[in-house]
């Protein structure tokens, strides 16, 4: 069987540990960055803040954008994303994928060692990756990442149109395979071309064996016991405070990592964080009081940067009182997107018309969002007054009008950013449809699992891309899926997806995808509210470091000028 052979184009470090890039521009406007960052020993500490205290950085278990990022620091993958958003070698060297696109093969770096200095071997990748699929693990992202994979349906038992289990789960059975230390081949069940993209996704991040099996449940909260592949190692986690990442001495390019150590902040009040950055205690911070953002706008260390993400709302298909297609639209068609983007969120956001995410790539590298086969299932956010007209048209066809019948409803969502000036919108917008609606404020770490558990009627969602392929937001609304919080099921749905994941051809593939987007949009469901864009601070300070469109903040290479 011929193979065709990926090598190095750049050496990592010359790919990664690059300057000038994401928030780093010269001539600040008021930027006030002290040098508190410096520790009393001279060590280079950058201190940023992304977010609160986050639900787990185990990388099965994780399924936010902050938690990933501090596990992107802490952990190296088989392949890395560089500055370009171009996949490079990690702790993979090379690797070769055959004629048939169903044989990848891995050849990892000579002496690769975890954090504590022992030896990182191709079976770490067959156990971590075997755990992932376990169903005892509930692993959010299985699917998304392994679903692929031959064997991934008796790996985790698939149930049949009944629910029935066909098979006892055995993890054991997704194929992949060490050959040896250094050689790790994954057998695909199809073909998939964006293997190398989720090759670098954190999920897919190696775990060292006989840590997660002392303590499954509690390996990662000790710094003894989160052992490590990556740039840096956990060295202190004070909940509620700060999670301590210093460099780790054996990660195989630790030759190219200047800083000492990172810093982040767990913060969830933006006034404490935007205080923390004015004073020079922290370089870099994710959330900024939305009061500043129109002075800050005008300052060279405030960023605004594009991102591959939709903010929507899930309405609980299980529920009775949205089981019906008509309420759903009625709910979506009564929010003006416009507003929220231009007022509510100063510009920040963009109003979103689809669910796949602004900036898409079609097959042909054109943009997603101008080849859509249908445009009468998507929204006209140009025209809120026919949309709300339409709204309350669906909803008495529903038997609802004027709300009569539904219950009181419950929106559920954190306290950060736009969130609840948002969620206040929302009660109003839907009061216009005779509709109650209470808010729910949950905090981060219990939001999440409460809404991936159904235990919810309406939650606030989000979705950054892990690469820019729209199955991967797609696919949220696939039945079983465990980011499909919103519990939609949809065998023709699924039909499309089913066809696209086993499509050679990319225009024909692509064409099944823009056919469940349209379906997806006509059955309302999710709700699309905005395209996400990122929003920050960061001190000219910061070189060598960049954001990327799916959400992260890279500071692995990074460096502190003097």
């Amino acid at each position: 069987m011929k193979k065709r052979i990926i090598v190095a184009a750049l050496a990592i470090a010359g790919a990664m540990a690059l300057s000038g890039c994401g928030g780093s521009k010269s001539g600040g406007d008021g930027t006030k960055s002290g040098d508190t960052t410096q520790t009393a020993a001279g060590k280079k500490i950058l201190t940023i803040q992304l977010g609160p205290d986050v639900e787990s950085i185990d990388p099965a278990l994780n399924s936010a954008v902050d938690g990933a990022n501090y596990i992107l620091f802490a952990f190296d993958n088989l392949l890395k994303m560089d500055k370009d958003g171009k996949v490079v070698p990690g702790l993979a060297e090379k690797y070769e994928i055959s004629d048939d696109q169903l044989t990848w093969t891995f050849y990892l770096r000579d002496g690769l060692k975890w954090s504590d200095g022992s030896a990182l071997t191709a079976n770490d990748f067959v156990y971590s990756w075997q755990r992932l699929v376990d169903p005892s693990v509930a692993a959010p992202y299985a699917q998304t990442v392994l679903g692929m994979v031959e064997g991934y349906d008796d790996a985790i038992g698939r149930p049949d149109a009944d629910g029935n289990t066909t098979v006892d789960p055995d993890p054991t059975k997704l194929k992949v395979e060490a050959t040896d230390d250094k050689t790790l081949v994954v057998h695909m069940a199809k073909p998939t071309p964006y293997f190398d993209k989720l090759a670098a996704f954190v999920s897919l991040s190696p775990v060292k064996k006989d840590v997660v099996e002392a303590n499954p449940d509690g390996w990662t909260l000790d710094p003894k016991t989160y052992i490590s592949s990556g740039p840096f190692k956990l060295t202190e986690w004070k909940s509620g405070s700060y999670l301590m990442l210093e460099k780790n001495e054996n990660y195989w390019n630790k030759d190219a990592v200047k800083l000492d150590g990172i810093k982040c902040l767990l913060m969830q009040d933006q006034n404490a964080a935007f205080s923390a950055y004015e004073s020079g205690d922290a370089l870099m911070i994710k959330d900024i009081p939305t009061q500043e953002i129109t002075t800050l706008q005008k300052r060279s260390d405030y960023h605004l940067d594009p991102q591959l993400g939709t903010y929507f709302i899930d309405l609980n298909n299980t529920l009775d009182e949205f089981k019906d297609a008509r309420v759903r639209q009625a709910l979506s068609l009564a929010l003006d997107r416009k507003y929220i983007s231009e007022t509510i969120t100063a510009g920040t956001y963009t109003p979103a018309s689809g669910f796949v995410s602004a900036g898409t790539s079609d097959w042909d590298g054109s943009l997603w969002s101008d080849n859509i086969t249908d445009p009468s299932v998507y929204i006209n956010v140009d025209d809120f007054a026919g949309n709300l007209a339409k709204a309350k048209e669906l909803l008495a066809e529903a038997g609802h009008p004027n709300g009569e019948g539904l219950p009181t409803l419950t929106y559920s969502t954190n306290d950060s950013a736009y969130h609840k000036k948002i969620a206040e919108y929302l009660q109003q917008a839907w009061k216009e449809l005779g509709l109650n609606v209470k808010v729910q404020t949950v905090e981060w770490k219990s939001f999440t699992p409460q809404r991936r558990s159904g235990n919810y009627q309406i939650a606030r969602d989000g979705w950054v891309m892990d690469y820019n392929d729209p199955s991967n937001i797609l696919e949220l609304a696939s039945t079983g899926n465990g980011n499909n919080s919103s519990k939609y099921s949809n065998p023709e749905f699924d039909g499309l997806m089913n066809k696209a994941a086993t499509e050679k051809d990319p225009q024909t593939r692509f064409g099944y995808l823009h056919q469940a987007e349209d379906l997806i949009m006509k059955d309302t469901a999710m709700v699309p509210l905005l395209y996400y864009n990122d929003f920050y601070l960061q001190s000219d300070k910061i070189t060598g470091s960049w954001h990327s469109p799916d959400g992260f903040w890279h500071f692995e290479y990074a460096d502190i000028a003097e």
